[in-house]
């Protein structure tokens, strides 16, 4: 078995052999001079590499789900934090993923299938759901069943419906976990789970749950038969933080955490006024770590601001209103934990099965005790950061943090978002769909989305010129592309 780390600083020597291979896989294996296909192990390693550093990188996470879901606000350069997304951005966030991830993925799957490998292929199959399943989370309806067939010859491929999307992914995921063999053929190159395939097969069925779950208010009879199948006390889920699905950046130049790499050249970001002040005022421990002391006082004009040493600002700020909050060292940074260069990238951890779980006893489709296992969420993601079990224990004992059985999607959607902060992507949805917490729009930023937050990114204006018919299809069927229509499962 490969370790995360060991893997990284081989794939650190292919940097360019490996962009090369993602941005022209067809070309490189024409070549006679090379080999007639890519080494799996050293297309993994750069696969989950370059897709997981875009999915924390800033167009779709930094200035994307941080922002809207109100984890992070902007100090300069402020206009995404008023929802005045540049159009570029939806385009990097398009091409990125369809363009090299989501073809190395499927590279993957075909190799696992000729060398008679069902490990690979599996794991080929969960990576590509997972970034098909960001993609239709960000835009909606998009092309996935003729996605990635340019050999052949298809170049406008049809955007699918989203139900249909996640009933393929839902698919997908059960196939692949049925495939994984877990003392089978080994998977080199992997610097999430180090080739670990029992890992790899809980990691499968907990983000099938995930997908079931998304769907719960739009598609309940799928996603009720799902959820019972995988929560039925036998399927392998993610149950420890041990197992989470995350990626092992490492202090290297091609290699490093991409809000590190960021913050080696910008200062834009703060953590927002939202989260800090909720977090001051359930007195919890998680504060230190989301956020940095702010290291010089704030103006006194600003007034007393309740989260004293941390001090969050107000989203949706225009750059002359951040002036008035005084110098830039008068307001939090994110927390020196998500900077590191090391930060693992997050795809998916055990508290979120845990608030699944609590969540699907609430609805009454599994047995058990929903509050217990709300608890057992927060433990999990206290334990994350490596907080004092008395700390978690007086935490729980605040009425405020209690479990409320008569509102469980506010309870659950409150301390899912806290436990999410980091994970803007999947924050963002899980406010969508729980509608907890209760945000406001930001600050100045009522004409941008019609005074709503964002609920879906437009889509990528070369798609108007190169799929146009496809688009258009989608379009009408799915509603205005604008950042304001709901998708498909956002139904309350």
């Amino acid at each position: 078995m490969i370790s995360r780390k060991s893997s990284l600083a081989l794939a650190a020597s292919f940097t360019l052999a490996l962009s090369a291979c993602e941005k022209n896989l067809d070309a490189i294996n024409s070549n006679p001079n090379n080999a007639t296909q890519g080494n799996p192990a050293y297309i993994l390693t750069g696969a989950e590499r370059s897709n997981i550093s875009r999915l924390f990188d800033v167009p779709i996470n930094q200035d994307g789900g941080e922002l809207i879901v109100q984890h992070w606000a902007k100090v300069q350069y402020t206009d995404e934090d008023r929802y005045a997304f540049r159009p570029g951005s939806y385009q990097s966030i398009w091409d990125g993923f369809y363009a090299n991830g989501l073809q190395d993925f499927s590279e993957l799957v075909r190799q696992g299938q000729v060398s008679n490998n069902p490990n690979l292929q599996a794991v080929g199959m969960i990576m590509r759901t997972y970034f098909f399943s960001v993609l239709t989370d960000t835009y909606g309806d998009v092309p996935y069943s003729e996605a990635l067939q340019l050999a052949s010859n298809v170049l406008t491929p049809k955007y699918d419906a989203q139900q249909d999307i996640y009933t393929g992914m839902i698919a997908e995921l059960k196939t692949a976990s049925t495939l994984i063999q877990t003392s089978g053929a080994e998977v080199g190159g992997d610097a999430i789970y180090g080739g670990d395939m029992a890992k790899w097969q809980r990691f499968a069925n907990s983000l099938r749950l995930r997908l079931a779950m998304r769907i719960i208010d739009a598609n309940p009879t799928l996603a009720r038969t799902t959820v019972t199948e995988i929560l039925n006390g036998t399927t392998p889920l993610i149950s420890s933080n041990a197992d989470n699905a995350q990626f092992a950046f490492i202090n290297s130049p091609a290699n490093t955490n991409p809000i590190y790499t960021n913050r080696l050249t910008r200062d834009d970001h703060r953590v927002s006024r939202t989260i800090t002040s909720r977090l001051s005022r359930l007195n919890d421990p998680r504060l230190p770590i989301y956020a940095d002391p702010a290291q010089c006082a704030a103006p006194a004009s600003t007034g007393p601001d309740s989260t004293g040493l941390y001090r969050g600002i107000p989203n949706g700020l225009t750059n002359a209103n951040v002036a008035l909050l005084g110098p830039l060292c008068s307001s939090s940074k994110v927390g020196s934990y998500f900077l590191a260069a090391d930060a693992p990238g997050v795809l998916m951890t055990y508290a979120e099965v845990l608030f699944f779980k609590a969540e699907a006893i609430a609805r009454g489709l599994i047995t058990g005790n929903a509050g217990t296992e709300y608890q057992n969420a927060i433990r999990a993601s206290m334990a994350q950061y490596e907080v004092p079990a008395a700390d978690v224990t007086a935490y729980l004992a605040q009425p405020g943090v209690a479990y409320n059985s008569a509102n469980y999607k506010q309870s659950i959607g409150d301390q899912k978002w806290i436990a999410l902060f980091g994970q803007g992507v999947e924050a963002w949805s899980e406010w969508r769909r729980l509608d907890y917490p209760q945000l406001r729009v930001a600050a100045s930023a009522v004409g941008a989305a019609g005074g709503k937050i964002p609920v879906r990114f437009n889509y990528p204006a070369n798609e108007q010129t190169t799929n146009a018919a496809s688009r258009a299809a989608a379009v009408a069927r799915q509603g205005a592309d604008a950042i304001t229509t709901k998708l498909w499962w956002d139904r309350l």
